[in-house]
């Protein structure tokens, strides 16, 4: 089953292809959703990464969590899953 990681603390220089390539060390990344601000397009410093498997997610949890990148300590853990917003919740 598919897996979302939250990474933080990214260099604002830093692409998707980096991301993939780099997680791509401890399993199958399947997606990179790097968060940009919508008016500069430029990253924001976090991003969302799809393992393959929960296995590989929790490898590069510990691997990568205060992992130096670009003079950076990333900050990983797992994605808490999107809270949904419908007609009948509440706020």
């Amino acid at each position: 089953m598919e897996t979302k990681i939250y990474v933080r603390n990214l260099p604002k220089s830093t692409t998707s292809a980096e991301l993939a390539t780099l997680f791509a060390q401890v399993g199958t990344v399947t997606a990179v959703d790097l968060i940009k601000d919508r008016w500069t397009d430029m990253p924001k410093g976090y991003a969302f990464i799809t393992m393959s498997a929960q296995n590989e997610a929790d490898k590069a949890v510990s691997k990568f969590n205060a992992f130096t990148l670009n003079d950076h300590a990333l900050k990983v853990k797992l994605a808490k899953p999107r809270e949904q917003f419908g007609v009948n919740s509440t706020i």
